[in-house]
C-alpha cells in the first residue's frame, strides 16, 4: 500500500465511459461539478439524506419519549449501525467486484420499503419499542451494503486529481442534509405526527432510486475472488494493516469515533435532561452540528491544499475534545448551539481528512475494501460508545458521561501531539509530493 507502490496509471486506464477529460489542478472546488454523472448522484444524495435526518431525529426522540431512558435511545443508534460491526467487511468485498451502482440501488429500495413499513406501524398504533428497534436494525443492515459501495464509487465519476473536492463536496451535500433534516423533522413532527417522518423518508429514497437509473458507470474490473469472500476480506485488512499510516489512522479514528461521536446518542437527554428544551430544542441542536460540518466542507479544501492531513487531524481532534467538555456544563442555549456548530466542524475536518488520505493513496480495485474498514471505526463504533455513555448518563449524570467522552478525546489528540511519528505517514500523495521530508508508509 505503499505509495511508491501504486499504479497511478491505473485510474486513467480504469475510468468510467462517462468520466469527462481531467480538469486541471487549481480549477476550484466546484469544477467537479462538470461531472454529469457526479452532480446528478450529488443531488439524488441530498434528497435522500434530508429524508433519512427527518427520520433518524424523529426516531431519537420518539425513542426518548417512549421510555425516557438514554440508554435506549443509545440502544436504538446502535441497531441502526450494529449491522456494520458484523457486515461492513462483507460489503467492502463486494463493492470492489459487483456493479457498485446496482449495490446502491437495491440497498436505497429496500430502505425505502422498511421506512414506509415503520410509518404504516406507527399509523394504526402498532409500534413497540422492540418493532421499532427490530426495523432499525434491518435498516442498519441495509445501509451497511450501500455505504462502501457509496464511497468507493465516487473516484468512479470524477478525475483523479478532483478526488478531494469530490469528497468534499459529498461530504457537504450530506451534511447540508444534516442541518436541514433534523429541523424539517422537528415541524414535521409537531404538525403532521411522528409517523409522517417515515413516509417522507420514504419517498425521498426515490430521489437516489431515479438518478441511478439515469447515470453509467462501468462495474469493477476486479473479477470475483476466486478464493471467497472471506479470503478477499483477509487480503484487505493484511493490506490496511501492513502499512503503518493506514493502520494508525485507522486506530485513531477507532478512539476518536467511539470516545468523542458517540455523543449524538446524549443530545437527545441533554436537550430534555440539562436544557429543559423540547423537540424543537434537540432538531435545533443536532440542526448546528450538521451547519457547523456544511460551513466546515470548504475549510476542508483549503486546508487540504495547504497543511499536512497529519497535522490537520491532531489540531481538529484537540478542538474537538475542547467543545465536548464544554458543552455539558453551559446552561445557555445560545452558547450550546455555538459549541454544537464547533463540533460539528472539527468532526468533519477530522474524518474528511482521513477520508482523502484513504482514498487518495489506494489503487481502485481496493477501494470498496478500505472504506469498509473506514466506515466499521467511523459508524460502527460510535453508536457503540453511545450505548455505554447513555447507560453512565442514566446511572451517574449526563455531564458525567459527556465529561469522560471529551476527555479521552483530549489524551487521545494530545499523544498524537507527543508520539509525533503515529500521524506521520497520514498524507495523501500530493502532499508527499509537496512537503518532502521523509514518510513513514
Amino acid at each position: 500500500m505503499n505509495v511508491e507502490n501504486t499504479e497511478k496509471n491505473n485510474t486513467n486506464t480504469e475510468a468510467t465511459s462517462t468520466l469527462p477529460e481531467k480538469g486541471k489542478r487549481g480549477g476550484g472546488i466546484f469544477h467537479v461539478l462538470t461531472h454529469r454523472d457526479f452532480t446528478l448522484l450529488l443531488a439524488g444524495a441530498f434528497v435522500s439524506n434530508v429524508g433519512t435526518w427527518i427520520h433518524n431525529s424523529v426516531l431519537l426522540w420518539l425513542v426518548k419519549e417512549m421510555t425516557g431512558s438514554d440508554a435506549w435511545v443509545g440502544g436504538i443508534n446502535l441497531a441502526n449501525y450494529l449491522p456494520i460491526l458484523f457486515l461492513v467487511a462483507i460489503a467492502g468485498s463486494l463493492a470492489d467486484y459487483l456493479d457498485r451502482r446496482k449495490l446502491i440501488l437495491i440497498s436505497q429500495t429496500v430502505m425505502m420499503l422498511i421506512a414506509f413499513a415503520m410509518g404504516m406501524l406507527l399509523h394504526f398504533d402498532l409500534a413497540s419499542i422492540w418493532l421499532i428497534f427490530t426495523l432499525t436494525l434491518m435498516m442498519g443492515t441495509a445501509f451497511v451494503f450501500n455505504f462502501p459501495a457509496w464511497r468507493s464509487i465516487i473516484p468512479d465519476l470524477v478525475a483523479e486529481e478532483e478526488l478531494t473536492s469530490g469528497i468534499s463536496l459529498d461530504t457537504a451535500q450530506y451534511n447540508m442534509s444534516r442541518f436541514i433534516g433534523p429541523s424539517l423533522g422537528t415541524i414535521v413532527l409537531v404538525a403532521l405526527g411522528t409517523e409522517f417522518a417515515f413516509f417522507i423518508n420514504a419517498l425521498s429514497f426515490m430521489a437516489v432510486i431515479v438518478v441511478l437509473s439515469l447515470i453509467r458507470t462501468d462495474p469493477p474490473a476486479t473479477a470475483k475472488p476466486s478464493g471467497g469472500t472471506m479470503r478477499h476480506v483477509i487480503e484487505g485488512a493484511k493490506e490496511i494493516w501492513g502499512a503503518s499510516w493506514s493502520r494508525n489512522a485507522l486506530i485513531f479514528l477507532s478512539f476518536f469515533s467511539f470516545f468523542g461521536l458517540s455523543y449524538i446518542a446524549l443530545l437527545p437527554g441533554l436537550a430534555k435532561d440539562v436544557l429543559h428544551m423540547g423537540a424543537s430544542g434537540f432538531g435545533l441542536i443536532l440542526g448546528f452540528v450538521g451547519l457547523g460540518s456544511l460551513v466546515a466542507a470548504p475549510l476542508v479544501i483549503f486546508l487540504n491544499r495547504n497543511f499536512r492531513q497529519s497535522e490537520i487531524i491532531k489540531f481538529s481532534a484537540l478542538a474537538f475534545s475542547i467543545l465536548l467538555l464544554g458543552m455539558p456544563f453551559s446552561r445557555t442555549h445560545a452558547v450550546d448551539l455555538a459549541l454544537a456548530f464547533g463540533l460539528g466542524a472539527s468532526t468533519l475536518i477530522v474524518v474528511a481528512s482521513i477520508n482523502t488520505v484513504l482514498q487518495s493513496r489506494v489503487e481502485r480495485q481496493m477501494r470498496g475494501r478500505i472504506m469498509s474498514f473506514y466506515i466499521l471505526v467511523f459508524q460502527g463504533l460510535s453508536p457503540v460508545g453511545g450505548l455505554l455513555f447513555g447507560f453512565i448518563s442514566d446511572k451517574a449524570s449526563l455531564p458525567i458521561a459527556m465529561g469522560i467522552e471529551g476527555a479521552v478525546v483530549m489524551v487521545l489528540a494530545i499523544s498524537a501531539f507527543v508520539f509525533r511519528g503515529f500521524l506521520k505517514g497520514a498524507v495523501s500523495p500530493d502532499h508527499i509530493a509537496h512537503f518532502p521530508e521523509p514518510f513513514e508508509g
